[in-house]
């Protein structure tokens, strides 16, 4: 029963990361609301940065796509979920702990058959 309460967690998160779900239904206007001062410091940094391709909002690498952004955080390790419908599309998890990315790629291989 764990298992399945992790797992659902889990396709959850990659699907709020992957869709950018709450921002689909107004809920930008409450974060930026909370973040004002981070938001606008956020966005006059991205401005004085040259980049032509993408831009990680966490970050602030430019990069050639988005899987190609760094996690956030040191401590997380970034996990590479290949497409299966576009050879060149990947999505990517952050995760915290070495063993972590092959637990993320057999939810995944479980729950695509």
């Amino acid at each position: 029963m764990l298992l399945l309460h992790f797992t659902l967690l889990l396709l959850s998160c990659c699907v709020l990361a992957q869709f950018n779900f709450f921002d689909m239904f107004g809920h930008q206007q409450q974060q930026h609301q909370q973040q004002s001062s981070g938001g606008s410091q956020w966005a006059s940094h991205a401005d004085s940065v040259s980049c032509s391709q993408y831009l990680c909002p966490d970050t602030h690498m430019c990069v050639d796509r988005v899987a190609a952004c760094p996690c956030p955080n040191e401590q997380d390790v970034k996990c590479i979920v290949p497409d299966a419908l576009d050879d060149d599309g990947a999505t990517v998890v952050c995760v915290r702990g070495a063993n972590e990315c092959a637990e993320v790629n057999r939810l995944m291989r479980r729950f695509s058959k």
